[in-house]
């Protein structure tokens, strides 16, 4: 009997799948082409049906074993009697949906949720709120949620922010070590920071402005601006106490009326500087306007403080000092003794 070849998919359960091996007798010899089914019930094949079918064969394997040496007469499939079943029995098919593309990320399947701001909201809000949706949900343990983007960046910013300004801190106190020679009056220098940061943050509150990122830059630039009050100030009480022979209450005091005129001008050339960003706003202006207001309000806050807490802690930490160098004397009598400079 001839064979027929599967032409649509309706005849899909008419295919028949082999199961065990084995050899034909005599002439019940069924062929199978690749692309046919044979007959279930073939009883004999005539010597053409078999050239013809070898023949097929082995233009069938010659496409398949192109550049790989000569192609074989077999068949492409078994030509033996077998049992068959059906290939409905462990396969199926049916109209269905599928996505076009599937992301990934780090190597696992990833899915991207967009947000917008809420209005008067700002991205650590919006931040909070997702994380705290997260953990209420009690997503499974083999999914998880991070941020991408600006969301992202915003996190690994807050990450890293209190080790910049530890990093700009240690900075300035080794330049400032350096310049003066000396280790206890860099702190009185940088105990005017606190002042700085004080007011930054009263003036945000004050005009109801946000904590944002351009006022945190804010505040990092008042720490080079803010500490020039001590600087002026420390720089003329030292250099009277090493030239003169001033105490350091009289030095201070000096330093602190003859100072008194560049500070306030220095102080007021930068404030008026940064009033413009403070007060704009047109195009852009939601951005600058947190950078001015910082430094405005850090510097009104400073300039009233340090001219009065200066001088104050520069004499409490000459005290400290001296104590620490006449105890250092007491425990160290003979390393003392050769590091101070001979008279």
């Amino acid at each position: 009997m001839e064979p027929r070849y599967w032409q649509s998919p309706e005849t899909l359960k008419d295919i028949y799948v082999s199961t065990t091996g084995g050899s034909a007798s005599g002439t019940e010899t069924t062929n199978a082409v690749v692309g046919t089914v044979s007959a279930k019930n073939a009883t004999a094949t005539t010597a053409a049906t078999i050239a013809q079918s070898s023949a097929r064969n082995a233009a069938t394997n010659a496409l398949t074993t192109v550049g790989n040496g000569s192609a074989s007469s077999a068949p492409a499939v078994s030509t033996a009697q077998e049992t068959m079943i059906p290939l409905a029995a462990f396969a199926s098919h049916a109209p269905g949906t599928t996505p076009l593309a599937v992301n990934h990320q780090d190597q696992f399947v990833a899915s991207t949720i967009s947000f917008n701001l809420a209005p008067g909201k700002s991205l650590s809000d919006a931040s909070a709120a997702i994380d705290q949706t997260l953990r209420q949900i009690h997503m499974p343990a083999g999914i998880h949620g991070s941020f991408q983007g600006t969301a992202q960046t915003f996190q690994l910013f807050l990450a890293n922010e209190v080790l910049l300004i530890i990093t700009a801190l240690i900075a300035v106190y080794i330049v400032l070590g350096i310049l003066y020679e000396s280790t206890i009056h860099p702190i009185t220098i940088l105990s005017t920071l606190p002042s700085a940061g004080v007011g930054a943050v009263l003036a945000l509150l004050l005009f109801q402005t946000e904590f944002s990122i351009i006022a945190l830059i804010g505040v990092i630039l008042l720490i080079g601006i803010v500490k020039k009050n001590a600087i002026m100030m420390i720089d003329f009480a030292l250099d009277a106490e090493r030239t003169r022979n001033l105490s350091p209450r009289d030095s201070i005091f000096e330093a602190s009326l003859l100072r008194f005129r560049p500070i306030m001008m220095t102080t007021f050339a930068a404030m008026l500087g940064a009033l413009p960003l403070a007060l704009s706003f047109g195009n852009g202006g939601e951005i600058r306007r947190p950078l001015g207001i910082s430094i405005v309000g850090g510097l009104i806050v400073s300039q009233i403080l340090t001219l009065y807490t200066t001088p104050v802690l520069y004499l409490y930490l000459d005290r400290f000092r001296h104590a620490m160098r006449r105890r250092w004397r007491q425990a160290f009598p003979g390393i003392a003794a050769a590091s101070e400079p001979a008279e």
